[in-house]
């Protein structure tokens, strides 16, 4: 190949020979750049690394010592107080050879160092407890449950008439808590559905004071102003005549009833003692009252608070059995208010016809009697038949064999099927129930006897059994 002449317009080879060497020289610089910039970064890096290993290796040597120096220093307080201890034991021994044996420590220092006062217990450590299988503690442990047990039995005799009271406004709130539901239920505010129960049945007391008292001050004063009449009608039988003329008897009766001085101080003082009766009787009759209004408008929020101290898992259950009780509790009452007024209406019946007096009252009474379980409708009976003797033998014959059919029929017939809805207690623990709780408590035992028999037969049959029969 021939080389393009000067000044022609072939190609230029020297031109292209220098691009390919300054391609090869730039090529070959940044090869060389690229070698040498790797090359430093591998050394800082190493020299880095190195360094913060070195760091590492001397903090864990640090370490290292910290640890033995904190093991020392602990070995330094173990000792310290060993020889603190030392020391203390040293000074109770210079306090003791100064002070006389039978002498207790007098110097402070020397009980703080015997009593190992630190920041922790600057009153001394505590010392051992004392062993729970010391005869001393047994002993007061003991002595002390005695002393208590009897103090709170002190105490409950001692009031023993609230408690009555308290148990009394209870019941009646319980029994009556049905009728006050009722009234809720048509939309009667509970206040207000109380108030008229409770105006009811202080209505009724108040009709059977107006009913009752009248008679008995009536027949009282002609008791006073016919005696002795009466005592002047003794001396015509043969009998007490007899007596009289070896006793004397109605000459005595006869001087007594003469003399107005003698017979109305004995006439002051029996008034002076009803009249002492009748104002307790007032007196409770009015506790009574404002207990049940409070128990009664309280019921609720006082279940609520007693549910409350069950725990929760058994919280709904506890409280469907309590419910159960209560309303076995008003049933009971129900029942109970539901025969007693069949026997007061038909008491009262029976003496209108007969044309004894004051028929309303006795058949009040009945009423009231009636509310007794087992001997009520007897004390009744009893009254009833010796009052209408006093009318006639013939109305007390038939009011007698009157009472001795009806309590066959209550007894049998409709005792046991009201108190089966309500109650649901067997004859023979209704019995047993009436006799131990009469016996406790009397009248208010008898009273509460059946629905307690009713509570326990449910705990029974709902808790126990169950749990017997799992094992």
């Amino acid at each position: 190949m021939t080389a393009a002449p000067p000044g022609g317009s072939g190609p230029d080879p020297t031109g292209a020979v220098d691009r390919k060497i300054d391609a090869a020289v730039a090529d070959a610089v940044d090869e060389r750049l690229e070698d040498e910039l790797d090359e430093a970064v591998t050394e800082l890096v190493g020299e880095r690394v190195d360094e913060l290993v070195e760091r590492a290796d001397a903090s864990a040597d640090r370490a290292v010592e910290a640890e033995a120096g904190a093991v020392a220093a602990q070995a330094g307080a173990q000792s310290a107080r060993e020889g603190a201890v030392g020391a203390g034991r040293g000074a109770v021994l210079a306090a003791s050879a100064v002070v006389p044996p039978d002498d207790p420590l007098l110097d402070t220092a020397v009980r703080r160092i015997e009593a190992h006062v630190d920041e922790e217990n600057p009153y001394g450590r505590p010392g051992r407890p004392m062993s729970a299988r010391s005869p001393f503690r047994l002993a007061f442990t003991a002595a002390l449950g005695v002393a208590l047990a009897y103090g709170l039995v002190k105490a409950l005799i001692a009031v023993q008439s609230v408690l009555v009271l308290l148990l009394t406004a209870a019941f009646l709130a319980i029994g009556l808590a049905p009728l006050v539901d009722r009234l809720e239920a048509r939309r009667v505010k509970r206040g207000r559905a109380v108030g008229i129960v409770l105006l009811g049945v202080l209505l009724f007391f108040v009709g059977f004071g107006f009913a009752v008292v009248p008679p008995i001050v009536e027949q009282s004063q002609s008791l006073v102003e016919r005696a002795p009449e009466y005592v002047q009608q003794l001396q015509d039988n043969r009998r007490i005549a007899d007596l009289d003329d070896r006793f004397g008897l109605l000459e005595r009766a006869q001087e007594f009833v003469s003399d107005p001085t003698r017979f109305g101080t004995q006439a002051a003082g029996g008034v002076l003692g009803v009249g002492k009766v009748v104002l307790g009787f007032t007196f409770n009759a009015l506790t009574l009252l404002i207990l049940t209004l409070y128990f009664l408008s309280s019921l609720p929020s006082i279940k609520a608070n007693a549910y409350r101290l069950v725990p929760r898992s058994r919280r709904a259950r506890v409280g469907l059995l309590t419910d159960e009780i209560l309303s076995r509790v008003g049933g009971y009452v129900a029942g109970a208010v539901t025969i007693a007024g069949i026997a007061a209406v038909l008491t009262f019946t029976l003496l209108v016809v007969l044309g004894v007096d004051y028929p309303v009252a006795l058949a009040m009474l009945v009423f009231l009697t009636g509310l007794v379980p087992l001997i009520g409708a007897t004390i009744g009976a009893v009254v009833i038949t010796a009052v209408a003797l006093f009318t006639s033998v013939k109305a007390g014959i038939i009011v007698a064999v009157y009472y001795l059919v009806y309590q066959q029929v209550e007894n049998y017939l409709l005792y046991p099927k009201i108190m089966k809805r309500s109650v649901d207690v067997s004859p023979a623990a209704t019995v047993v129930a009436v006799l131990v709780g009469g016996s406790l408590l009397g009248v208010l035992g008898a009273l509460l006897a059946i629905p307690i028999a009713a509570a326990v037969q449910l705990v029974l049959n709902e808790v126990v059994a169950p749990r017997q029969d799992q094992l």
